[in-house]
């Protein structure tokens, strides 16, 4: 079964392992630590014992969410841990009074467009050259989501 909790000290080097594998530009340790530090609501996502399946970061601040980086672990993709990460960083933007969330995703990244758009997320402007790739460069959809879309309803807390 999946448990969300809040992400720790002790879990970095977890996260950054895994973020490793799977961003073409991926954070590093000291960004992860930068934003406990800084209070943001980070959520890792377990099996109930010791693996990690996937993270989530999120930021609040005059009634605005940014949901800054949510990984999944490729072995645990497509069970819908993605999707329970998601709900819970939206529900959390909106106890903590969001009425809007805001992310990026790559414009290769399908999947995820996916997921984003099945709640109710929709594409607002382009980053050019917003995300590192080992080959360079590659933009950055932004997508829009209104707090009070239906979904909200059946947010986690």
């Amino acid at each position: 079964m999946t448990q969300l909790r809040p992400m720790q000290a002790g879990d970095l080097d977890a996260v950054a392992e895994l973020e490793a594998r799977i961003s073409p530009g991926p954070w590093t340790r000291g960004i992860f630590r930068d934003c406990l530090v800084a209070g943001y609501d980070a959520w890792i996502a377990t099996d109930g014992h010791a693996a990690l399946l996937g993270f989530g970061v999120l930021s609040v601040g005059a009634s605005e969410a940014h949901i800054l980086n949510l990984g999944v672990d490729p072995g645990f993709r497509r069970r819908g841990h993605g999707r329970q990460i998601l709900q819970h960083l939206l529900g959390r933007a909106w106890q903590l009074g969001a009425e809007r969330a805001f992310l990026e995703v790559r414009v290769s990244n399908h999947g995820a467009q996916c997921l984003y758009h099945s709640f109710g997320f929709h594409e607002i402007g382009v980053r050019l050259n917003y995300y590192r790739n080992p080959d360079g460069r590659e933009d950055a959809l932004v997508l829009s989501l209104s707090l009070d879309h239906p979904l909200m309803s059946t947010a986690e807390s």
